[in-house]
C-alpha cells in the first residue's frame, strides 16, 4: 500500500491509518452498509462537502434505478483523470457487482457531485484497453482497491468513466 497519494506528496497519518482499516472485512462492511446512510445526511448537511470518508475523496453519484425509474443517491471514492471522473465498481471486494453499477449500466446519463459542484455525465464502463492506466491510477488514490479485487475473486471489478455531457 502506497503512502504517496497521486499528487506525489506523503500521504497524511490520518490516511495512512484509515486505508488499511477501511480495506478489512469489518472496515469494507461499514462503507458498503452503514457509511452510505450516513454520507446522505451529511450531504444535505454540509452542501456535500463532507462525508464519512472526510473532505474531498466522497462524491455523490446521482443515477435513475434500472427497474423504477427513480433517482438513486450514492456516496463514492472518486479519482479525477482530466475532466473525466473515474468511479471503482467494487462493492468492498464483493463477488457481485453494486446496484449503482447496473443502475448506471441500464441509465448511463448521470450527474456527480464532489465538494458541493453538481455536474452532468454519461458513464460507461472503461474498456480493457485502458482499464490497466486507470487502475493504476484509482488505486493511487485508493489503495484498498488491490485489496477489494483479491477478495472479488473471479468477478473483475469495473472502472467507469463518467465523461461530461453539456
Amino acid at each position: 500500500m502506497s503512502a504517496t497519494p497521486e499528487h506525489g506528496r506523503r500521504r497524511p497519518l490520518y490516511y495512512r491509518l484509515a486505508f488499511p482499516l477501511v480495506a478489512s472485512r469489518p472496515g469494507s462492511w461499514f462503507f458498503v452498509n452503514v457509511a452510505p446512510h450516513l454520507d446522505r445526511g451529511l450531504l444535505r448537511l454540509t452542501g456535500g462537502r463532507l462525508t464519512t470518508g472526510g473532505r474531498g475523496l466522497v462524491g455523490f453519484l446521482v443515477v435513475r434505478g434500472a427497474r423504477s425509474g427513480g433517482e438513486r443517491t450514492t456516496p463514492l471514492v472518486w479519482t479525477g483523470d482530466g475532466e473525466n471522473v473515474l468511479l471503482v465498481a467494487s462493492r468492498g471486494g464483493d463477488t457481485k457487482h453494486p446496484a449503482w453499477y447496473l443502475n448506471a449500466v441500464a441509465n448511463p446519463d448521470v450527474r456527480f457531485s464532489a465538494d458541493g459542484t453538481e455536474r452532468p455525465y454519461r458513464a460507461r464502463t472503461a474498456t480493457a484497453e485502458e482499464r490497466p492506466r486507470l487502475w493504476e491510477l484509482v488505486n493511487r488514490r485508493y489503495p484498498g482497491y488491490e485489496v477489494y479485487q483479491r477478495r472479488a475473486g473471479r468477478r473483475e471489478i469495473p472502472i467507469v468513466v463518467l465523461e461530461p455531457t453539456t
